[in-house]
């Protein structure tokens, strides 16, 4: 079952220094990514409904 995913991917050979043949693809992660500021009011105000749930909540009650 192991066998079934090393189809496509050479052979490891810790002897010979040769680079792969192709660069690795690149990689988009969040904190890299920019952000629009609608994106920012939304998570704005996910964060105050977060906390006014949190606090106030228990405060009522």
């Amino acid at each position: 079952m192991s066998d079934d995913h090393d189809e496509d991917r050479p052979d490891y050979d810790p002897s010979s220094p040769d680079l792969p043949e192709q660069e690795p693809p690149l990689r988009s992660t969040a904190p890299q990514s920019d952000y629009e500021m609608s994106q920012v009011g939304f998570g704005l105000v996910v964060f105050l409904v977060g906390v006014a749930i949190t606090f106030g909540l228990p405060l009522v009650l």
